[in-house]
């Protein structure tokens, strides 16, 4: 089965990280919901960010068989390694507070999903604080971002008229409209993965409401890329670290062929493969093309590169508000 790699992206405190605990307990990738009052989520495991509260580091979870979940920063601060992942998203989750509504960064991130040609899936969050009106809101996301976006939510979907208002922004959806066309869902399909709809969902992830609509959405309408045709062997790193042992780190996609251990790239040996899920990690043999991986061995590998007949690396657009040096 092919995997989905979904990023979550958002300002901060849009209540990413809640939202990353609330699918995973749903999708049942574990047991208990964890909080970061309590400093016990699954993805923010690292000492500093059990400590500041937020995320610092992206991280990656696999939600089920199909679907692989990238936590991403919010602060500005760290946006940069936001910007890192987009490189190997399948699809992203474009978080929003109910409450702030579209901010500066809000604007950012879009623009930087529309760049990469990200589909994309909004969830607005926080709907259970008081003075929320899904509505008005909808109407300030459309005004804001794209008249594109249509409430997904399955009362919505149920409406006469959801297929007038999908087809709108999309040539094939409009003409398979006007032909009186009802099997549509296929295209529909399509049509987000052209970026000419965007689904949008309300809810709350404290309180996992809204949660089971948006993993029925990304299971059902948003498509993994094919990735059959791409025989020759291509990875893109999207990230460096390192584990407790010290051991480097070289978190990659594979976009074409398949890696296997001990495979040579450029000189260098894959040593070991790892997959990711939280802290825990499981040693492979071989990952094929659309999966991420984690490889040691490799010393001269960095966020950005590409091996054998992979595209090219990133062409990042942010900057850092203040940049220093240390001078010891």
């Amino acid at each position: 089965m092919a995997k989905l790699i979904t990023g979550i992206l958002a300002h901060v405190d849009a209540g990413k990280t809640t939202l990353s605990e609330a699918l995973l307990f749903t999708g049942g990738a574990i047991r208990q919901l964890g909080r970061v009052d309590s400093k016990n989520t699954f993805l923010d495991n690292n000492s500093i960010e059990k400590q500041r509260g937020i995320t610092i580091f992206s991280k990656q979870a696999q939600l089920n068989q199909k679907i692989t979940l990238i936590d991403t920063p919010g602060h500005v601060d760290f946006s940069a390694e936001t910007e890192r992942t987009l490189s190997v998203l399948d699809a992203a989750i474009l978080l929003i507070n109910a409450s702030d509504g579209i901010q500066s960064h809000t604007k950012t991130l879009w623009s930087l999903l529309n760049q990469h040609k990200i589909p994309t899936v909004i969830f607005v969050n926080k709907m259970d604080m008081p003075d929320t009106n899904q509505e008005q809101l909808l109407q300030k996301l459309k005004a804001g971002l794209s008249e594109n976006i249509v409430d997904f939510s399955k009362s919505a979907r149920s409406n006469p008229d959801f297929f007038e208002k999908v087809a709108a922004g999309d040539d094939v959806l409009t003409e398979m409209f006007l032909n009186g066309q009802n099997d549509f869902e296929t295209e529909l399909s399509n049509a987000i993965c052209r970026r000419t709809v965007f689904p949008c969902l309300f809810g709350s992830a404290l309180k996992l409401q809204g949660i089971d609509e948006l993993l029925s959405i990304l299971s059902d309408f948003v498509v993994p890329p094919d990735y059959s045709a791409l025989k020759d062997f291509g990875c893109i790193v999207y990230k460096i670290s390192k584990d407790r042992l010290n051991n480097r780190l070289t978190h990659l996609k594979v976009t074409g062929g398949v890696l296997k251990v001990k495979a040579e790239l450029e000189g260098e040996k894959a040593n070991e493969i790892r997959v990711y899920s939280g802290e825990k990690w499981e040693s492979v043999k071989e990952v094929s093309a659309g999966e991420i991986c984690t490889v040691t061995g490799l010393k001269n590998s960095f966020a950005g590169k590409t091996y054998g007949a992979a595209p090219d690396g990133l062409c990042t657009q942010l900057e850092p508000a203040l940049i220093y040096s240390v001078l010891p």
